[in-house]
């Protein structure tokens, strides 16, 4: 017998923004949260909170013409959570290397001393110190000014996990995006999405994705024609 699919009345187009619905447009997140199974949201508890932030903001920060380059990104995110701040860590600091470089004076200051905490954080952290100090030594090497004023305004500024977590790390994420937005170069919206792929493929890295439940053992047609009709 011929097995009849039925394709959903509507498939949202990734929009700006929140959304009631599908109906009114979907944006990244909300998107993925679709995809897992949760309720309509675009704060889905199947991404880790940080990657989430990046994503909507990388969504509403394009054009109409670019947003769709992330659909395929989209499934990537689901299942990507945990409570290692390494996590915190590796989405801030790449975020910030990639528009100190390319932000405005008025806002390199800031990305400076969220790259230079975030080494500090990650000092004794062998998980993501050497993609840290990486990232964050190559940008204040293009930067040097920059890395000179963050190192005399935090010389002895101490943050704490939990402050990094709910504060530091939120608004360097914010600060980079907002950076690349408004920066003097023709690629913003490559940048973005590129910014975007990275920080997918680093939490990847660092996440163990719950493994699907096995399926049962596979049943011939003939088998199961069999124990019907005997």
């Amino acid at each position: 017998m011929r097995r009849e699919t039925t394709l959903p009345e509507l498939v949202p187009v990734l929009s700006a923004g929140r959304h009631r619905n599908p109906r009114k447009g979907a944006c990244f997140m909300e998107m993925a949260s679709f995809l897992a199974g949760e309720r309509w949201s675009d704060h889905p508890a199947c991404t880790h909170p940080l990657l989430a932030s990046l994503a909507r903001l990388v969504n509403d920060s394009l054009g109409d013409a670019d947003r769709g380059r992330l659909v395929t990104l989209i499934p990537d995110v689901v299942g990507l959570t945990g409570s290692d701040l390494d996590l915190d860590l590796a989405i801030a600091t790449r975020a910030a290397a990639a528009a100190l470089p390319v932000a405005p004076a008025t806002r390199q200051n800031v990305l400076a001393v969220g790259l230079l905490t975030a080494q500090r954080l990650a000092a004794d952290r062998p998980g993501v110190r050497d993609l840290v100090d990486d990232l964050a030594g190559a940008s204040f090497t293009a930067v040097p000014e920059a890395h000179a004023w963050a190192v005399r305004y935090a010389r002895d500024a101490v943050v704490s996990e939990r402050t990094y977590r709910r504060q530091t790390a939120p608004h360097t994420v914010a600060y980079a995006v907002e950076g690349i937005v408004v920066a003097c170069v023709p690629d913003v919206a490559d940048r973005l999405v590129h910014l975007l792929e990275q920080v997918v493929a680093d939490v990847s890295g660092r996440v163990q994705r719950p493994q699907p439940e096995p399926a049962g053992p596979v049943v011939p047609s003939a088998e199961r024609a069999e124990s019907v009709t005997g």
